[in-house]
């Protein structure tokens, strides 16, 4: 049997219709004031491909880091006890709602040429972070990855755990019972996770800036670029970027979601 259909009160209409239009009127901005008739060749000029390219490269990093990284993470957090686990997940998620920028000071003062591990890592090989590529990857994994571990962290603790057991009273070994059971229950949140982490290293600013600098073709992502197109007059840039910055993120996250319904 479908839904019921309950008759919705006036208010909670018209309150509702207030909140899309809240959220429909900055995009349709974007689309009256872009650039269409110049728009090829803004998005095809040295500075947008750079910037795009960047962001995509950095955003996959990230990705990929977080399912490396953050997965053992979420995993620790959701099936094991030990003192000190409320402390632990409150440090890694606490990037999340630190200001950016607070985050890019926190990365230098541990990753920079002076800092923690920077100095001893710079001395002995010769390597920073800061200004480089890696850097931007750095910066958006930290303030990123917290998204893919409260997202996964929930899905695991959420699935019904009886179904490993059974498997397991079968016979199942530890990797067939991970593979067969606990990968697809979780696999709604593994996408989550991902979809959630790669927009997030998007869309970051502050922490790359503050980190990573804002170097054309080395550290200036899509984000960066936009600032300052704006900053420049250069308007036209700023718009055509930021419209195929949200067509992108619109497409992956309807896409993410039809997944999902349909699995």
């Amino acid at each position: 049997m479908g839904r019921s259909r309950l008759a919705l009160n006036p208010v909670v209409v018209t309150l509702a219709a207030i909140s899309a239009l809240f959220f429909i009127l900055p995009l349709t901005g974007l689309v009256i004031r872009a650039p269409w008739s110049s728009m090829t060749s803004v998005i095809t000029s040295s500075t947008s491909l750079d910037a795009l390219w960047l962001t995509l490269i950095a955003s996959l990093a990230t990705t990929a880091l977080a399912l490396v990284f953050g997965f053992p993470m979420a995993w620790i957090l959701a099936r094991a006890d030990f003192y000190g686990k409320s402390l632990l997940r409150g440090l890694t998620t606490l990037p999340m709602v630190l200001p950016p920028v607070v985050g890019g000071i926190a990365l230098l003062l541990a990753y920079g040429r002076r800092g923690l591990i920077g100095e001893p890592l710079f001395r002995a090989a010769g390597l920073s972070l800061p200004f480089t590529t890696p850097g931007v990857i750095v910066a958006e994994a930290f303030v990123a990855m917290p998204f893919f571990v409260i997202t996964l962290e929930s899905g695991l603790r959420s699935m019904n755990s009886k179904l490993e057991d059974a498997a397991r009273s079968l016979g199942a070994s530890r990797l067939t019972v991970f593979r067969r059971v606990t990968l697809p229950l979780i696999a709604p949140s593994l996408l989550a996770g991902s979809v959630l982490t790669w927009s997030r290293a998007v869309g970051e600013f502050g922490a790359t800036i503050t980190f990573a600098g804002n170097l054309p073709g080395v550290t200036q992502t899509a984000p960066l670029a936009i600032y300052i197109s704006q900053s420049s007059d250069n308007l036209d840039e700023a718009i055509a970027l930021s419209l195929v910055l949200v067509v992108v993120s619109l497409a992956v996250m309807v896409g993410t979601r039809n997944r999902s319904r349909a699995g």
